[in-house]
């Protein structure tokens, strides 16, 4: 289990949903676990009541049906899925609408999600859930990129309020792919992922919603920053040593 997980640790999210096929008819005793601990690239499904899209994941998941979190519906039908309380739905609902504003500012486009159930703790969990295609025919507006995908799954444990006071535990997954195909540059593809986590007593008085709210802006800042410069600064880096620009390759060594 534990090399299992070292390989999908360092397979390129494209790839993500082959190698765990693969790793899972191995390990059929484990699948449980793997499909528990392992992020795969997020898919999408229509809800016809609504006609809004969802995502899809472990965390709306019973059996083989999704629960999407503009009806509260599961697709396909199932009549008794799982569903969150009464005040867990209504803090589930308003989350959605607050978290597309946030997707549309930041990621001008996509399709978001957020699911909420509770715990055996007394508390709940939440999921926040974005996908964003970036290629030329789906939600590329400045159409850089042949394809491209951004998969971002923030999760929160909250636990139960004390003195004012509640516990947040955050665990965030983002999960990049590009590929660029142009006469100057020719055909460029990378692909990886990074996983974070953040703990937080906060106090309660503005509602659970902004204090997850904050966190999931703060940690993805610091996710973006960590591609920036582990993806695409070392990228960039051995790109200009393998290939120096023009004016680099002109100079000359001063004579001794």
């Amino acid at each position: 289990m534990e090399a299992a997980l070292g390989l999908m640790r360092r397979m390129p999210p494209k790839h993500s949903e082959t190698a765990l096929s693969a790793l899972l008819s191995l390990l059929p005793h484990r699948s449980s676990d793997l499909l528990s601990q392992v992020d795969q690239p997020l898919q999408v499904l229509c809800d016809i009541d609504s006609g809004k899209e969802f995502i899809l994941c472990e965390y709306n998941r019973d059996a083989d049906s999704y629960r999407s979190p503009w009806s509260s519906k599961y697709h396909p039908p199932l009549e008794d899925g799982t569903q969150p309380s009464s005040e867990l739905r209504k803090l589930e609902i308003e989350a959605n609408d607050i978290f597309a504003i946030y997707r549309d500012q930041y990621y001008e486009g996509g399709i978001s999600s957020v699911y909420m159930w509770e715990d055996d703790n007394e508390g709940f969990v939440a999921c926040f859930l974005i996908k964003k295609d970036g290629s030329k025919t789906a939600h590329g507006r400045r159409g850089y990129l042949e394809e491209g995908a951004w998969d971002a799954i923030h999760v929160i444990e909250v636990g139960p309020e004390e003195d004012g006071t509640a516990h947040y535990c955050l665990t965030s997954t983002v999960m990049l792919s590009l590929t660029t195909d142009d006469e100057s540059s020719g055909t460029f593809s990378l692909s990886g992922s990074i996983r974070r986590q953040m703990n937080m007593d906060l106090s309660i008085a503005e509602g659970h919603l902004c204090n997850m709210g904050r966190m999931i802006e703060e940690m993805e800042g610091k996710l973006r920053n960590s591609l920036d410069q582990v993806y695409f600064g070392k990228t960039k880096e051995m790109v200009c040593t393998l290939r120096p620009p023009a004016e680099i390759t002109q100079m000359r060594m001063p004579e001794s």
